[in-house]
């Protein structure tokens, strides 16, 4: 099967899955949103526990970093990220997520 550039191209887009957007972005920000109450919960939280505004910041985005690293040890990051797509990049536990998953991998190997 010989074919031009421009008919494969027309032969991807013709058996390519159509994305539903609205789908993926409402899903995106509930999950995002999700994770950032969650973000303020634990926040309020240390605060509540008597540690001032900046210990608690701090306090919150290690505890944020620990969760998103432990889920990510437990395969459940990723079935979160394949549900909520681009609503679990949010910054800390995105980057946790992104540090911990290749040190399970070269661990798994070896």
């Amino acid at each position: 099967m010989d074919m031009t550039p421009r008919e494969y191209q027309q032969y991807v887009q013709r058996k390519m899955k159509k994305s539903p957007l609205g789908k993926d972005v409402c899903l995106a920000f509930l999950v995002g949103g999700a994770i950032c109450a969650l973000g303020q919960a634990v926040l309020d939280g240390w605060m509540s526990l008597g540690l001032p505004k900046e210990d608690a910041g701090t306090a919150t985005s290690c505890s944020l970093v620990a969760l998103s690293s432990l889920l990510t040890g437990l395969n459940l990051y990723n079935k979160l990220a394949r549900f909520g797509g681009a609503g679990t990049l949010v910054p800390i536990t995105g980057f946790s997520n992104a540090v911990t998953s290749p040190a399970l991998d070269f661990k798994s190997e070896d």
